[in-house]
């Protein structure tokens, strides 16, 4: 899953995974967990080119030397928010291990390998991973996501993103970078610091858009438009797309 952030990669990417019976991955808790800091925290300490390699030696572990599915514990849905690596339906948990015993028998690796093959839908579907949403900016991981993943761009339009990101650019750092724009700090100057600052996030959502759009549609295989719809929706349009 890949598109500027704000356009619900993770939140929809926690869906699919059920729908696919597959687990879930969010490429910055991945990182975040590597490291052992946060995303701010790795960008006000060594810089956006540190965390960029960062997320490369990252993808490349996680989509090029790993079993995903042995890397990705399974666990009940309702846990995803406490791990990067999230799990598939409880139903399917317990059809699969319905007693210790059986549990105790059988590898993790094992039993993933039986849900995914006997109730996926689409068998060569091994993980959703949710990217940054700068990381096909380096050519590098774009290649990498072309070459050996489904490719999925969310497409937002900038009003979209705005009502998404509205009181967030705290914890995302190339927002929360100050800009010293001519048209906002002259054209702009007298008006309230709430609407100066939506400016100020318009804005850079706008340049940050400029420079990417092209590169997300170069290296997604299908791009799905966003506005208006529901997660359920995009996970639903998605597995049609895939179908």
């Amino acid at each position: 899953m890949t598109g500027f952030m704000g356009c619900g990669k993770s939140s929809v990417g926690r869906e699919l995974s059920q729908l696919l019976c597959c687990p879930f991955m969010d490429m910055d808790q991945v990182i975040e967990e590597r490291a052992g800091r946060t995303i701010p925290e790795i960008f006000s300490q060594d810089g956006e080119a540190a965390f960029r390699q960062m997320e490369l030696e990252a993808l490349k572990h996680v989509v090029l030397t790993l079993e995903p599915r042995q890397y990705a514990p399974l666990a009940p849905s309702h846990f995803v928010g406490l791990s990067p690596y999230a799990g598939v339906r409880k139903c399917q948990f317990r059809t699969h291990a319905s007693s210790p015993e059986n549990m105790h028998k059988n590898s993790i690796g094992k039993l993933l390998h039986v849900i995914a093959r006997s109730e996926a839908t689409w068998q060569s579907v091994d993980m959703v991973l949710a990217l940054g949403g700068g990381a096909v900016m380096t050519a590098e991981c774009a290649e990498i996501v072309h070459s050996d993943t489904i490719c999925i761009y969310l497409k937002a339009s900038v009003d979209t993103l705005m009502e998404h990101l509205s009181g967030q650019t705290d914890n995302r750092p190339l927002l929360s970078q100050k800009h010293s724009l001519n048209e906002i700090s002259t054209r702009h100057c007298e008006e309230s610091e709430g609407r100066r600052g939506n400016l100020e996030l318009e804005t850079r959502i706008k340049e940050l858009m400029a420079l990417r759009s092209g590169t997300y549609e170069n290296t997604a295989h299908i791009i799905i438009d966003i506005d208006g719809k529901s997660i359920e929706a995009i996970a639903s349009e998605i597995i049609s797309r895939l179908g």
